[in-house]
């Protein structure tokens, strides 16, 4: 097919509709470009559940052998199993998956030996450039010698590396309710807690790339609903609620509560920090909660900020030889799982922690929960560059502010910040605001949304220290409210 490359090639992996964006054609030589890229002799591949997925990466697979590459694949896994197979065999990988996206759409993640992410920076766009290339003057002939396809079974593998960073042997029985999402924690969540005191209760474990029961996107509060609903009726400790292709992990507390990332960053933070003798350094994006760097230093740690996204954090990791590294979105990385991003280990970090103390899961999160959160609010605005630049001549001057351009506009004072970033791909300005307090935190909200949303309003009034109807963040073209883990659903969380 002629495929528009520019409309499926992302920041971060490929992803489009199938077949009408790419199909397995493509995918053949997306499979032949990533082996001349990254001039691998071998590689590893791995697919979710969705319809199209195992096509798809077995296409890559003959258009990677047929440039000379070994392939290995592991066949249904999640992404953060395919990080392991990297990491562990040292080989390039390929996941396919498109993560917590609607049924018709599918991708690729790609990462070279050790799970290290290929981007646009990092590979991504030669792989793109080489493909177009080959559209024009045509695809180079197989190599006189093809390389091997093989079938490799990593599951339990996986599960036993997972276990042996997280000591699990002295925690109480737990009641777990566990709703996949019909996607691949479906099929890793079994092997990994095979054999810890917990009663699992599973919610749509069944692998359905089409998503019968809701989308497999947790970051949407309406996606936990039913997780919600069924962690009070059992009665259970805790909930988690993975995404389609099960790297990242949401916590649900006893009374059906979401629990915020940022806690959970916090305190997976301080459970690393223990297991390195109180010394490393922790990488968290600028807009997690200010509890994160506040638990890095009080358990002997250094807190680096860094910007929002899976290849910043993963750059910092490695540059700092950091430990960990979280996510408002959920993601969570770690040294000992090659600096790769994984949910599951996070929600063992969650058991242990939960199991090895008698207190319900609110009041162990709470420690680590100290501020009021916005979540993230989407506004859809005609002229990014001005609406922030409006909200900037609106509070630099003041008293006591500092701001900063790290990742779009940090306003920060002694009692509260926020920050304002501009989508990439959408005309949109996403908002997250955080203060020592419910009220002051609704002010600063209440204000810079009136100010992005009204339109060449030097002299709107300023709303801090009142308390006027917020604006309509509930739903419609204007913006999106927070849920119940105080984040919602963005492409950044993808």
């Amino acid at each position: 097919m002629a495929a528009d490359l520019s409309q499926i090639v992302k920041a971060y992996d490929v992803r489009g509709v199938v077949p009408d964006q790419w199909d397995e054609a493509l995918a053949e030589q997306f499979g032949a470009a990533f082996v001349e890229v990254t001039d691998a002799d071998a590689i590893v591949i791995g697919h979710d559940m969705r319809p199209s997925s195992p096509g798809l990466s077995g296409a890559f697979a003959r258009g990677a052998a047929s440039r000379g590459a070994d392939v290995t694949l592991i066949g249904l896994c999640s992404t953060d199993q395919l990080y392991f197979a990297s990491g562990s065999l040292g080989l390039p990988g390929a996941m396919f998956t498109a993560s917590h996206n609607p049924a018709q759409y599918n991708g690729i993640k790609l990462c070279r030996a050790g799970a290290a992410p290929v981007g646009q920076d990092t590979g991504l766009l030669e792989i793109r450039a080489l493909i177009e290339k080959w559209s024009e003057t045509g695809a180079p002939q197989p190599v006189a010698a093809p390389g091997t396809v093989t079938e490799r079974d990593t599951l339990a593998d996986y599960a036993a590396h997972l276990l042996s960073l997280v000591d699990l042997t002295a925690v109480r029985p737990l009641k777990v309710v566990v709703d996949a999402g019909n996607g691949m924690g479906g099929h890793t969540v079994p092997t990994v807690f095979a054999n810890l005191p917990v009663d699992l209760v599973p919610m749509y474990f069944e692998l359905d790339g089409t998503f019968p029961n809701h989308e497999a996107n947790p970051l949407d509060p309406k996606n936990l609903v039913d997780l919600q609903a069924r962690v009070v009726a059992e009665g259970a400790d805790l909930g988690l609620a993975f995404d389609g292709d099960a790297d990242r992990c949401f916590v649900v507390d006893e009374r059906g509560e979401g629990v915020s990332p940022s806690a959970i960053t916090a305190l997976v933070a301080a459970r690393e920090l223990a297991r390195n003798g109180g010394k490393g350094t922790v990488i968290h994006n600028l807009i997690t909660s200010l509890s994160v760097p506040e638990v890095v230093r009080e358990n002997g740690g250094t807190p680096v900020r860094t910007r929002v996204g899976h290849s910043f954090i993963k750059a910092e990791m490695a540059e700092h030889g950091a430990i960990f590294g979280g996510e408002h979105s959920a993601h969570y990385y770690f040294r000992d799982f090659w600096n790769a991003d994984t949910g599951m280990l996070a929600a063992l970090h969650v058991l242990a922690a939960l199991g090895g103390q008698p207190g319900p899961l609110s009041e162990l999160v709470a420690r680590y929960d100290r501020y009021a959160g916005s979540g993230e609010i989407n506004s859809t605005v005609a002229d990014q560059k001005a609406r922030t630049a409006a909200v900037r001549a609106s509070f630099e001057t003041r008293t006591g502010v500092t701001t900063d351009d790290l990742d779009g506009l940090t306003v920060t004072t002694p009692d509260w910040w926020f920050n304002l970033r501009a989508s990439n791909t959408e005309p949109l300005l996403r908002l997250n605001v955080e203060a020592r307090d419910e009220r002051t935190m609704a002010a600063v909200r209440d204000e810079v949304l009136t100010l992005i949303r009204t339109p060449d309003s030097p002299d709107t009034p300023t709303l801090l220290g009142t308390h006027p109807s917020p604006p309509d963040t509930a739903s419609g073209p204007s913006g999106t409210a927070s849920g119940p883990s105080g984040t919602h659903s963005s492409p950044s969380g993808a």
